[in-house]
């Protein structure tokens, strides 16, 4: 339960709740105003209207200082204060970096759990919500070989590949579940008990949905792309050709993220999905050891190399806690870093620093083991190195 909210994390809520989670109106508000706080001065409404914000958020915006809404907004916060361990905006040091460079990224996390999962590294399973019992097998072992190897998984807690994806990695306590309804709810409600499990053993539950968001069809691709965003790369286990999977693969795929696809038998219908991604281009994988390998990473990570070092409910701490080797001119460039990579040009303009300054920085990050170079990218070390100095 959070004690408290930030001024600046209620401007978000609060311009959040009037847009009601759309995207364009957000950001396109954000980047006329100089600050949220004055966005949602009640006398920018010819403004918002000037942008060509949609006619129900402007409504809403009208009709904000009405006692409906704001009772409407008030149980809102009550029920974000109730159920949320974290509450992440897109300019707080703890959002995931992995996310920063999509447009469409999502400007607020509402989180429960291990907060510290967001800055791990992960790979996203995917498939069917009615599995084959070989598919189910087959993502509870890659799931359970990779979450032992220090990845966390990520998925959607869905019925099917989903579920036995959870399931694996909760032996090794490490999965994030990404919901497309409000924090409050269970989406399905037969998942509630592994949901329970995950948040017992150390694991994450995160959505970008405000308080008594039911669960719409449309809001699964949007909780698909902060999977696939998250991940450095996407497993389908199992999918038909009709399978939802496959949109996370193609959202996956425009991030410019690895796919990777499990084959099966050429006349079952269950595979016929994962089919049709190899052929697309998708990489075909027979055992998760070929995963690390074509992600470049280290191929043996051993399980406490990810000790939980993050203090619940206290984001500063876990912070402090992360980058307690770095030298203080270097944090700020360290936490710009992700584990997908960014080259000298992205890195340079995120950070407001001349090319000269910020290679210095970046080498004596290499030469303290908390970052590598790949191919001219720079990558953020793994965090079980930093808690074994």
């Amino acid at each position: 339960m959070l004690h408290a909210l930030t001024p600046l994390q209620l401007d978000y809520i609060r311009l959040w709740f009037l847009v009601q989670h759309s995207l364009t109106s957000f950001y396109k508000i954000q980047q006329h105003f100089p600050s949220l706080q004055h966005a949602l001065d009640p006398k920018q409404y010819e403004t918002w209207q000037m942008l060509g914000i949609h006619k129900n958020h402007l409504q809403r915006f009208r009709d904000f200082q009405q006692d409906v809404n704001q009772q409407q907004f008030e149980k809102c916060l009550a029920q974000i204060q109730k159920d949320c361990d974290f509450v992440i905006t897109q300019c707080d040091p703890t959002y995931p970096q992995q996310l920063q460079h999509y447009q469409d990224k999502p400007p607020l996390l509402f989180g429960q759990g291990n907060v510290q999962a967001l800055i791990h590294p992960q790979v996203a399973i995917v498939g069917s919500r009615k599995p084959s019992p070989h598919g189910r097998q087959v993502a509870y072992d890659f799931a359970y070989y990779l979450s032992e190897q220090g990845f966390y998984i990520c998925s959607g807690l869905a019925q099917g590949i989903d579920e036995a994806a959870h399931r694996a990695a909760l032996q090794h306590q490490r999965t994030l579940a990404v919901i497309g309804t409000g924090l409050e709810q269970t989406y399905p409600s037969s998942n509630q008990t592994l949901r329970q499990d995950i948040l017992k053993r150390n694991g994450t539950i995160i959505t970008e949905f405000l308080p008594f968001t039911p669960p719409l069809q449309h809001h699964f691709p949007r909780r698909n792309r902060i999977v696939s965003g998250l991940s450095l790369g996407v497993i389908v286990a199992e999918a038909t050709l009709k399978s939802g999977s496959l949109i996370t693969a193609k959202l996956a795929a425009e991030q410019g993220k690895t796919i990777f696809a499990i084959p099966g038998h050429i006349y079952s219908e269950h595979h016929q999905g994962c089919h049709q991604l190899i052929r697309d281009g998708a990489i075909l994988i027979d055992h998760p050891q070929q995963v690390i390998e074509e992600l470049a990473l280290a191929t043996q990570w051993q399980a406490e190399a990810a000790n939980n070092t993050f203090e619940k409910n206290n984001i500063d701490q876990a912070l402090s806690s992360t980058t307690k080797h770095i030298p203080d001119d270097l944090i700020s460039v360290y936490l710009q870093l992700d584990w997908v990579g960014q080259d000298l040009d992205q890195l340079s303009i995120h950070l407001n620093m001349d090319a000269a300054t910020l290679t210095g920085k970046l080498m004596e990050l290499e030469l303290l083991g908390h970052a590598i170079q790949q191919s001219g990218h720079y990558l953020r070390c793994r965090m079980g190195k930093l808690g074994s100095q």
